[in-house]
């Protein structure tokens, strides 16, 4: 288990509710934060700004997090825009107490009098600026929401389903072509979708093609990630001398992508 740092203590209850989140899907991971960063295409500093309270990530980071903890990527972000709405509130500026004026010379009380006014202009300046922050964020999370509801309404979606008994068995069919030194089976061109244990859809047969392609079978191209997969994407990560999780990330992916023919 991590040891992690104490939060700032001026950070809201939602906001440190959510990071209390993200550190415990960090640790369920077992990854280490530059593991985390290759997984999830953010760097180590920006994790440990994220885990510490001193910054929130982008929703496709919180996505990102999800998906590497086993958790609900709706949910998660539903809990990141409450944090970012308090996070957007909660930035203050204080001031330490005035100083008496009784012993001040002309001179001086005439300079001290352009500092309220310059203390107002910074605090309108900050206040357009934070305003403005907290709308390209809203925009931000309603565009992520959206893309969410699209993802989950079509027919074949961008993120990889979980194995269920309402799913109907399917086979892929694999055709292997190269374009520009990298390998494609014509399922999916993705390149740092993280797919793991359970997750069906075309991504998972993309790398099921590659895999066979590689000289690892896979078992069926069925996209579905069960143990037969996560046996021959462990043997890849060995063969390769990558971190050997059973996970497929874009470390994984461009060993796929670039492996030679077996």
């Amino acid at each position: 288990m991590s040891r992690w740092k104490e939060l700032p203590a001026e950070l809201h209850v939602d906001v440190r509710q959510f990071i209390v989140r993200l550190r415990r899907l960090k640790d369920r991971s077992e990854l280490s934060t530059r593991q985390l960063a290759a997984k999830s295409g953010y760097s180590a500093r920006s994790w440990q700004r994220y885990l510490n309270g001193r910054s929130l990530p982008p929703p496709e980071a919180v996505e990102a997090m999800a998906r590497i903890g086993g958790d609900d990527p709706t949910r998660l972000l539903v809990l990141h825009e409450i944090a970012a709405e308090q996070w957007a509130e909660g930035r203050v500026v204080t001031t330490g107490a005035p100083e008496s004026t009784s012993a001040r010379t002309p001179t001086e009380q005439q300079s001290s009098g352009r500092y309220p006014r310059a203390l107002v202009t910074a605090g309108a300046v900050a206040l357009v600026l934070s305003v403005s922050a907290a709308l390209l964020l809203a925009v931000r999370l309603a565009d992520a929401r959206a893309q969410l509801a699209d993802a989950r309404a079509a027919t074949v979606s961008a993120a990889p389903t979980i194995v269920s008994e309402s799913l109907v068995p399917v086979i892929y069919t694999c055709r292997p072509e190269q374009h520009d030194g990298r390998w494609y089976a014509g399922l999916s061109r993705t390149t740092d979708a993280i797919l793991a244990y359970t997750y069906v859809g075309p991504e998972v047969a993309e790398a099921q093609c590659l895999l066979r392609r590689a000289g690892i079978p896979p078992g069926d191209i069925d996209g579905v990630f069960g143990p037969k997969t996560q046996r021959a994407v462990e043997r890849i990560q060995t063969r390769d001398g990558l971190v050997v999780d059973g996970v497929i990330g874009p470390h994984t992916w461009k060993a796929l992508r670039e492996a030679a023919p077996k």
